[in-house]
């Protein structure tokens, strides 16, 4: 096997450095456990930004607290996965990538109990936050697998992994709102324990530590700037709506956000063992990719709001379904499912075309699930379960296919000791695209409500056919975006020995 070379941007030189793969020994030997293992760890971390959507509507009788409050049960997951994402990619670039994803599926795991053993919302949000630290695993598994799988395999191994976010985030309906209605909704987070405790077995039992790790010092000034930079961004993306997007508070963070992130970049350009290296994160394949993922971000989780309110709406409200949240969610749910076997197609393509062409055409595809819906709200049919079904499915498959070219792409560009950090703030870069999608689908979703007939003679409040049209318009138009700035991203060949 040829040693790996890392590529200067500026230059365009190559510098060869040793060879310290864990697959280096043996090129036909596929460690599939631990892939396995890894891509089981991957689908426990998905599955905690959904389970809670059933209880969205019960948390405030559950917990006793006021249903604004409650919304924190979903905030402050997002908010800690933010911060944990890129910090815990860099924890373990320097200290092992195995033992980081051990300590977030701990954190997954004793947040989980917490939340199963709430009776208050103060301690189930704590649970909450804690689930949150887990959400760097699938950036960190990708690392492993750099180290660990030979090259002939890594990009398949590398899919599948993406795609186990699609996996559990398309599985995670059906499961929670299952178990929540006909067991429990404790019931439903001690599965969530069981799981990654499972998970974190296995991945004690089948990944191997790998080496070499980059050492040095902790940049704890970086990481608090950091976590105030994100929360600065993300808090008024996602309670916007409850405060007011004129409110001075969301003003006010949103201009926090500019402060602190001109001054902690001006601070980490400085620094001699930065928490992110910005310097190779502003050169034009790394720039590029991270702002195709906060597009194709953004696009993923617009439908995963859209159909889903469709499908659960009354049947005398505009497009409405009138299926429960069970029936909803398992028309839903193959999406996952193609997600995963196009995830293996990509690594083909990147193969055969290169990665840039692959999340090209995986925002193309995304793109034509938009049109479909698109056109099946203003054409002369209606809407029928199956066009939902056709619309996921292509969301699926575009993601499989662009999720799986972020990562290559990613590691084509850094060297072996900087995968775990750029890989996680590639994942930090899709969580401010979701983030972003949820702001303003919901934003675009409120402000077009109509009031129609409800059970037992009330009124309830549904989205008009104005609010999916133009929440799907804006999606399509990111995809437009995510497939340009893919295509203007330098072509390469796809993962190679000489990359791995």
């Amino acid at each position: 096997m040829t040693s790996r070379t890392e590529t200067n941007g500026s230059q365009g030189e190559e510098k060869p450095h040793p060879d310290t793969s864990a697959a280096a020994g043996d090129e036909h030997t596929h460690p599939r456990a631990a892939v396995a293992v890894l891509c089981l760890a991957g689908i426990v971390v998905a599955l905690m930004q959904t389970i809670i959507v059933p209880l969205i509507p019960q948390l405030p009788t559950l917990l006793k607290a006021d249903a604004s409050n409650t919304t924190w049960a979903i905030t402050i997951t997002l908010l800690v996965g933010a911060v944990a994402t890129p910090i815990g990619g860099r924890i373990g670039d320097m200290y092992g990538k195995r033992l980081a994803i051990l300590g977030s599926l701990g954190f997954v795991a004793l947040g989980s109990v917490a939340c199963a053993l709430a009776t208050s919302l103060p301690v189930f949000i704590l649970g909450r936050g804690l689930q949150g630290l887990g959400f760097g695993i699938v950036a960190l598994g990708i690392s492993v697998m750099r180290d660990i799988v030979p090259a002939r395999y890594l990009g398949s191994a590398v899919g599948t992994m993406s795609a186990s976010l699609g996996i559990g985030g398309a599985l995670g309906l059906p499961f929670a709102a299952a178990i929540a209605q006909h067991v429990s909704w404790h019931a439903l987070f001690w599965s969530c324990a069981a799981a990654s405790t499972l998970a974190a077995v296995g991945v004690a039992l089948t990944v191997p530590s790998t080496t070499p790790s980059s050492g040095g010092r902790f940049d704890f000034l970086g990481a608090i700037g950091l976590t105030g930079v994100l929360i600065c961004l993300l808090l008024p993306l996602s309670k916007g709506a409850v405060w007011g997007w004129g409110n001075p508070l969301t003003l006010g963070c949103f201009a926090g956000f500019v402060v602190l992130l001109a001054v902690w970049g001006f601070v980490e350009l400085r620094r001699d063992n930065p928490l992110i290296d910005l310097r190779i994160l502003g050169e034009r394949p790394l720039l590029l990719t991270n702002l195709a993922s906060i597009a194709t971000g953004f696009a993923f989780y617009a439908m995963q709001l859209i159909p889903i309110q469709l499908l659960m709406a009354p049947t005398n409200s505009p497009n409405g379904f009138g299926y429960d949240m069970v029936h909803a969610s398992l028309i839903l749910a193959p999406s996952g499912l193609v997600m995963f076997v196009f995830s293996h197609i990509s690594g083909r393509i990147n193969a055969i075309f290169g990665a840039r062409i692959s999340l090209a055409l995986g925002g193309v595809i995304i793109g034509v699930g938009y049109i479909v819906f698109i056109v099946g709200l203003t054409g002369p049919w209606s809407l029928t379960w199956i066009h939902m079904l056709v619309i996921a499915c292509c969301i699926g498959a575009g993601l499989g296919i662009a999720y799986s070219a972020m990562p290559a792409l990613i590691m084509q560009s850094v060297s072996v000791e900087q995968t775990g950090e750029s890989n996680g703030v590639n994942a930090l870069m899709r969580i401010i695209g979701t983030s972003t999608a949820s702001a303003v689908v919901g934003m675009l979703l409120t402000w077009s409500m109509i009031a129609v007939a409800g059970p037992g003679g009330s009124t309830i409040a549904v989205p008009a056919s104005d609010g999916y049209l133009w929440a799907a318009g804006i999606a399509l138009a990111t995809c437009v975006v995510a497939t340009v700035v893919a295509l203007a991203i330098p072509a390469r060949r796809g993962l190679t020995e000489t990359q791995v």
